[in-house]
């Protein structure tokens, strides 16, 4: 088993992966940014069935600062880089997430290349595969890419850009180092505390009756349990150096079949869970008055699949159903609402 680092380690997904790395029998480090949030990781992993002692070691690192990384990195064969700013909302300067994930990716791999890291596994997202000028009929493969200046929100630019500063990097600098990259499309599955992605927000907001209908939206699903399975994979396979793997469970699902399978599984905990759609020309009307409507309007009606058939054939992966990593959110969120009472 090798000495992994896990940057991020706070994180939804990094702490999925912690788990997983865990659990298979390695040494694990992760990094936070401030040690205060060390009680935070450990709390979630207990959440997630693991109490790690001395198998997990913390580090102090920020994606804006030099200073850590060098120790954080030191006698590691391997990095998954998961950490990676983002916004709470639309950020009034794009540049404000564009910057700390492009720089922080470089802070990454320069101290793991200089530090005779094997490979470094970074996080990307299918933000850098699917936003480009012209949306594709088909579904999008690996060798589809977000143009970094292609006009979208600053969060699909920052990862856009971040990931080919990746690869720009390797190509010019890289030495012995290795690189993999992983595309998931929306993170679902259990929510190991209170800090989690977007898209579990998303389910929260829907329980909670908070959404007042269901715009014609679609995103792709996979669980962050597969997520985190594919890092593990991409980490060691020796065919997977130098390639990226969009993780996605299936077929785009809309938001209304998202409402149908909480509603059909769940009873009277979906009870408030929206069953009006929400008309294109409403939520445009709206678009000048909502920050919501506004960054929702460019996706209406768009179906954007995307294919898992790389990670399937070449590492083996099998990721669950995305009505299993829908309900896994639900019953998290509703678990660690009863359990804050």
């Amino acid at each position: 088993m090798g000495v992994v680092l896990v940057t991020g380690g706070s994180g939804f997904v990094a702490s999925h992966v912690i788990l997983k790395l865990l659990s298979d029998g390695h040494e694990v480090r992760t990094t936070v940014r401030s040690g205060s949030r060390e009680r935070l990781v450990r709390e979630m992993l207990r959440n997630g069935g693991q109490e790690p002692d001395d198998q997990l070691r913390f580090f102090e690192a920020d994606l804006t600062r030099d200073e850590g990384w060098a120790t954080a990195v030191a006698d590691c064969d391997y990095v998954l880089h998961v950490a990676s700013p983002f916004p709470s909302g639309v950020p009034k300067d794009e540049n404000e997430l564009i910057v700390p994930a492009r720089d922080g990716t470089l802070r990454v791999l320069r101290a793991a290349r200089d530090a005779g890291v094997r490979r470094v596994v970074m996080t990307s997202s299918f933000a850098a595969v699917g936003y480009g000028r012209q949306h594709r009929a088909g579904a999008y493969t690996e060798e589809d890419w977000t143009e970094p200046d292609a006009p979208n929100p600053p969060y699909i630019k920052s990862k856009a850009i971040a990931e080919r500063t990746a690869w720009d990097f390797m190509d010019r600098e890289g030495g012995a180092l290795e690189l993999s990259v992983i595309n998931p499309v929306g993170i679902f599955g259990p929510a190991l505390g209170r800090d989690y992605s977007s898209s579990i927000a998303l389910i929260k907001a829907m329980l909670d009756g908070a959404m007042p209908g269901l715009p014609d939206v679609y995103f792709g699903v996979v669980d962050v349990r597969d997520v985190a399975d594919l890092h593990l994979r991409a980490m060691t396979h020796p065919q997977a150096a130098g390639q990226r793997f969009i993780g996605v469970a299936g077929p785009s699902l809309a938001l209304a079949d998202v409402a149908d399978i909480l509603r059909a599984r769940l009873g009277p905990a979906a009870s408030r869970v929206p069953t009006r759609k929400l008309p294109s020309w409403k939520v445009r009307l709206l678009a000048p008055f909502s920050k919501q409507a506004r960054a929702t309007v460019p996706n209406l009606g768009k179906q954007r699949q995307s294919s898992n058939a790389k990670a399937r054939q070449m590492l083996g992966w099998s990721p669950r159903s995305s009505e299993e990593a829908i309900l896994a959110s639900a019953r998290s969120l509703i678990d660690l609402q009863e359990a804050s009472k």
